[in-house]
């Protein structure tokens, strides 16, 4: 008998699994029902990051940021949906009630801090971005797979630690494309981006010093997708506070199929 072949992906599974495997492989367990708005969610969240990456100046990053919010802004009013490949279905899982326009807002504002030419001042400035950027797709998705509110600044906390880790090991790439996002307070901008091998130190003390895991206690197992991402943050972080390289492997997607089928703590 020949092999079934696997379903294939939508145009934002696709763009998940290429371009956020990490956030992809947690919503593979998510219901079923909720997974293809969840691969809107990771595909919206993606051209966000983007928009300062593709763009050559920070106003047209702007420019890209402020056309999606709009995007958003129009699905809530039930305005038509745009022409783009992210744009409809997340138009369609706005309308839906799948996917919540004000927590998909605060995403896209968060962003615009990426445009500003004096960077990141402080820790303190640095954590709250993360907040509302890893943070703030934490709460996004927690809501789309039912989580009590309550749950939900516990699970913006789990995002945080996931995009502080993420953004530590990006790093050296930002770097090459002349960007830094680390506190100025600790390091200058200018001295990461001439040499990324300087900013070893800082990485290492922001890993060792990042606020404490949330209990997440309360979340409900069919919203577990939402707080996946704390399991590979963990490693991450420990990894980079000694100064360890993180190079995705067999044990780390083991680590999150574990905690998967426990119950959340």
């Amino acid at each position: 008998m020949a092999e079934r072949s696997p379903p294939s992906l939508s145009a934002c599974g696709a763009i998940a699994r290429r371009h956020d495997p990490d956030r992809f492989l947690g919503a593979l367990f998510a219901p079923p029902e909720k997974r293809e708005a969840l691969f809107t969610l990771i595909a919206f969240n993606h051209e966000l990051a983007r928009a300062r990456e593709v763009a050559s100046n920070p106003i047209l990053a702007l420019m890209r940021m402020t056309w999606w919010r709009e995007a958003v802004e129009q699905a809530a009013q039930g305005a038509a949906p745009r022409q783009h490949e992210v744009a409809a279905p997340l138009h369609a899982a706005i309308q839906a009630g799948e996917l919540d326009a004000p927590s998909l807002i605060a995403m896209a504002e968060a962003r615009e801090m990426e445009a500003e030419e004096e960077g990141i001042a402080s820790v303190a400035a640095l954590h709250a971005y993360l907040r509302g950027t890893a943070g703030g797709f934490a709460v996004a998705a927690g809501r789309l797979l039912g989580a009590p509110p309550a749950v939900l600044p516990a699970l913006q906390q789990a995002g945080m630690l996931y995009g502080l880790a993420g953004l530590l090991r990006a790093v050296p790439a930002l770097a090459a494309q002349g960007r830094c996002l680390l506190p100025r307070e600790l390091v200058t901008p200018e001295a990461v981006i001439a040499d990324p091998a300087c900013a070893a130190p800082v990485i290492a003390r922001l890993a060792a010093e990042a606020p404490a895991a949330p209990s997440l206690a309360g979340l409900p197992r069919e919203a577990m997708a939402a707080a996946l991402p704390l399991v590979l943050a963990r490693r991450d972080l420990a990894r980079l506070s000694a100064g360890r390289p993180v190079t995705r492997g067999v044990m780390d997607r083991l680590a999150v199929i574990i905690a998967a089928q426990r119950r959340p703590r």
